[in-house]
């Protein structure tokens, strides 16, 4: 099914052009209440850049992802987008930048009562000026970019999980946002759905230009689509290395990139060996 184009989505808010990274996060300090999840968090994202948040699961990913969209208040340092500091902006100033922002939830996050047609078209009845007939026809076109155009008329609940994490992503660039966030796009998926997915991604990123910034913990994924990339360490709560999936899989410094990029076990002394402390703690305490 072919669609007519909408042409260029104007009406959304996005950031204003400047010679500043399209996304620059400096010195993010993650804490819930008292517990620190991740300090001294620093990094750029480029126009059209693939930029991975990679790490071992419970560092902080996702908690990093939802700070750079401004769902959750970091405890300290600045999310720029495009030399705008986000925190630091009223209320009408963080609705604008946020609405640069396209976001692919793990869940997909799709409104059950609705069709695929109805969740694709609320981004653009919040951001643009089109009418029920140009979004409609702009959510139609961003479908067929997914390859759901078949499916406008469908519910969630009647699409399987890669369907779903398509139509997921086709709401997230429906407004043609200059950044899209994904968290986990390939979770849950099987080998041939999460290939398919990169795929898809690396087709939006050729057809929008938008910049990409994904958590994921798939190494295919992550080595076949990310260009740049920064990986948090859950013991010592800070990042301990930068650099592209290929760079970190091919030149690893620390032992805990190392096992994880070559799917190897950590040696003992970096905290996966039974402690034996805890051992005789336990034993006294029966």
């Amino acid at each position: 099914m072919e669609t007519a184009s909408t042409g260029p989505v104007e009406g959304h808010a996005n950031v204003p052009a400047t010679d500043q990274p399209l996304l620059e996060v400096r010195s993010l300090v993650m804490r819930f209440g008292e517990t620190l999840v991740q300090e001294g968090v620093s990094f750029k994202v480029e126009v059209g850049a693939i930029f991975a948040i990679m790490g071992v699961s419970g560092c902080g990913k996702s908690t990093l992802l939802r700070q750079v969209i401004g769902l959750l208040q970091p405890a300290g340092g600045q999310v720029l987008y495009r030399g705008t500091d986000y925190w630091a902006g009223d209320i009408a100033v963080r609705t604008k930048l946020r609405s640069g922002c396209g976001m692919l939830f793990q869940s997909a996050a799709l409104w059950s009562s609705m069709t695929l047609l109805e969740n694709v078209c609320l981004p653009l009845e919040q951001l643009t000026k089109f009418d029920r007939g140009q979004r409609e026809a702009r959510a139609a076109e961003v479908l067929g970019w997914v390859e759901l155009e078949k499916f406008g008329a469908y519910y969630p609940a009647d699409l399987s999980g890669g369907m779903k994490k398509r139509a997921g992503l086709a709401r997230a660039i429906a407004a043609a946002p200059p950044l899209l966030l994904l968290d986990e796009p390939s979770s849950g998926l099987d080998p041939i759905s999460s290939k398919h997915l990169d795929d898809l991604i690396l087709d939006v990123r050729k057809r929008t230009g938008a910049a990409v910034v994904l958590v994921s913990h798939e190494l295919p994924s992550l080595l076949a689509i990310a260009d740049g990339g920064i990986f948090l360490d859950a013991d010592s709560k800070r990042p301990i290395a930068h650099g592209s999936p290929k760079e970190l899989r091919d030149h690893p410094e620390h032992p805990t990139v190392r096992a994880f990029m070559l799917r190897e076990d950590l040696p003992a002394q970096q905290g996966n060996a039974p402690d034996p402390n805890r051992r005789e703690q336990a034993k006294s305490s029966r």
